[in-house]
């Protein structure tokens, strides 16, 4: 590794630095033993609780950290950034208690919980542009305003002030896991643009080099994984949107280097099993995590074989989820989960078609959610679109059989994405 490779990565002291920094300005959030996830895996499980921060995420720890390092010119100047909800809420709160002006830019998609947030804790001193269905666009955008106006930007996860001040939650966790006699055998944290993986794997390495560091991407925008493979920071061609905490289709190349210097493994988790944890930790616990806070968690059942009698911290790094995106979110899991079905089916155009359906067709405690269908003079048969609650998901299979028997054509939406988003 050569000099200037060297110079970009993360110290602990570059953490610690941070730490001393914050430590009166954000919380010490818990580090909180979680019963019921350790009886389910059968090991210890912790959770660094960030989802209490003072933003419900820990992106202030960055964004405060980054702009007390600016100096007071360019801070009086004003500053600005490019989020997808939680480093704008960071920014907006850090500028208002400084009595600083910023211009936050958004993408255009982003949950409306979040940007209702940016408004209140920047009140007077944000001000908001939607611009770009993703981060990376409006990114782009925030980068040429900077240019323009000669302002300085915050970066939310590419830069090591931001990075540092984001592993800083790290600290806290030895400080706790020390006070309290606790062996960390490994660490669970969401990778979005990498900042918050870079941060704390860097501190964690240097005070605990036993503890595995691992990082947890949604399957939609696994872009620090694509990185992995080819050696360097590469732009995801396509990319699912919902996990909109760590929907980043180009990683960083200070957080690619870091990440790869400290972290030991990268791990995928489907979008629908996100929103399984997401309902799991609410009705089990009342915890209330948003999409990219419950990646860690969701992560767990990837290695389940590997932790039992371990302990294990898994950071729920945000709780800023928009209760609007509940009903979404309870779909997308049933649809995993396998306990939510849609089809497309040729019905026969003739009375009594869909009570021959319900009675030969479903089990006995199954449920009809969904049906559209509209008849089309003189044909024989029309498509349907259906949507079928299992009472049971094993009698999947079955079902499946005399479906086919009913229409040897059906489509399962399941299995065709373009026509699900479309339809349903």
């Amino acid at each position: 590794m050569n000099v200037l490779t060297k110079e970009k990565l993360l110290k602990k002291e570059n953490v610690q630095q941070a730490y001393d920094v914050l430590k009166s300005v954000v919380r010490h959030t818990p580090l909180q033993y979680d019963a019921y996830l350790s009886q389910k895996y059968d090991c210890q499980v912790y959770l660094k609780r960030e989802d209490l921060q003072v933003v419900r995420s820990f992106k202030l720890r960055g964004a405060y950290y980054g702009i007390t390092q600016l100096s007071e010119e360019k801070r009086k100047k004003g500053v600005v950034c490019a989020s997808a909800g939680n480093h704008a809420q960071g920014v907006a709160w850090t500028c208002k208690k400084m009595g600083i002006p910023a211009v936050i830019f958004m993408p255009t998609t982003t949950p409306k919980q979040k940007i209702e947030q940016v408004k209140f804790f920047g009140k007077g001193y944000a001000t908001i542009q939607l611009i770009g269905d993703t981060f990376d666009d409006s990114a782009k955008a925030a980068q040429k305003y900077c240019q323009q106006e000669s302002l300085t930007f915050i970066a939310p996860f590419n830069d090591l002030q931001t990075m540092s001040g984001q592993g800083s939650l790290a600290v806290e966790i030895y400080q706790d896991m020390v006070k309290d006699g606790i062996q960390i055998d490994y660490m669970l944290s969401a990778i979005g643009g990498g900042g918050l993986i870079s941060g704390i794997s860097a501190y964690m390495k240097a005070v605990s080099p036993q503890t595995k560091i691992i990082g947890v991407e949604p399957n939609g925008a696994a872009s620090m994984a694509e990185a992995f493979k080819v050696g360097h920071p590469v732009t995801l061609q396509t990319m699912d949107k919902f996990v909109d905490g760590a929907a980043v289709s180009t990683v960083g190349d200070l957080t690619y280097l870091n990440a790869h210097e400290y972290v030991d493994q990268l791990v995928t988790v489907a979008e629908g099993h996100v929103c399984t944890t997401i309902l799991e930790l609410y009705n089990k616990e009342a915890i209330v995590a948003e999409p990219a806070g419950a990646l860690s968690v969701s992560a767990l059942d990837n290695i389940s074989s590997e932790i039992v009698g371990k302990t294990v911290v898994c950071v729920v790094s945000g709780g800023n989820n928009d209760i609007g995106r509940m009903q979404e979110i309870k779909e997308r899991s049933l649809v995993y989960e396998g306990e939510q079905l849609y089809y497309v089916v040729n019905f026969p155009q003739r009375p009594g078609a869909l009570k021959e359906f319900v009675n030969q067709i479903l089990n006995a405690d199954d449920d009809i959610t969904k049906f559209e269908y509209t008849k089309k003079v003189n044909r024989g048969k029309g498509p349907v679109l259906i949507g079928i609650q299992l009472g049971k998901r094993e009698n999947v299979a079955q079902l499946q059989r005399r479906l086919s028997a009913f229409d040897p054509q059906y489509i399962d939406l399941k299995e065709n994405q373009m026509l699900y988003e479309m339809m349903v």
